[in-house]
């Protein structure tokens, strides 16, 4: 089992910036690859964003290129953390971003509780 903690939602301004975290711990199987969702209300769960663990290389949503940037801590003792910095962000930006694990990017195994991020005009 993996277990995903996500962190650093909040309320911000168009136009403004957060950093979301996500430490993950249990099971190596599924180290493949870390990344976000995102599910507004009334919509269905979309990807983000993705970072393979193995070469640090990464997938953008075309609706995010240019603004997010998803990231991996490379310090030995937190290296099971990523990070989704996002900037310009918009009020369609508004949504719950979950962390995901697993080795299909776009299909995770393992799922965080979600982090409630909203975006005001």
């Amino acid at each position: 089992q993996v277990q995903l903690v996500e962190s650093g939602g909040g309320l911000v301004q168009a136009g403004g910036s957060l950093r979301l975290s996500c430490a993950a711990s249990g099971r190596t199987l599924s180290w493949y690859g870390m990344g976000w969702f995102r599910q507004a209300p009334g919509e269905e769960r979309e990807f983000v964003a993705a970072i393979r663990l193995n070469d640090g290389s990464t997938e953008y949503a075309d609706s995010v290129k240019g603004r997010f940037t998803i990231s991996r801590d490379n310090a030995k003792n937190t290296q099971n953390t990523v990070y989704l910095q996002m900037s310009s962000l918009k009020p369609e930006d508004t949504a719950v971003y979950y962390c995901t694990n697993g080795p299909d990017l776009r299909r995770p195994n393992y799922w965080g509780q979600g982090t409630q991020v909203t975006v005001s005009s």
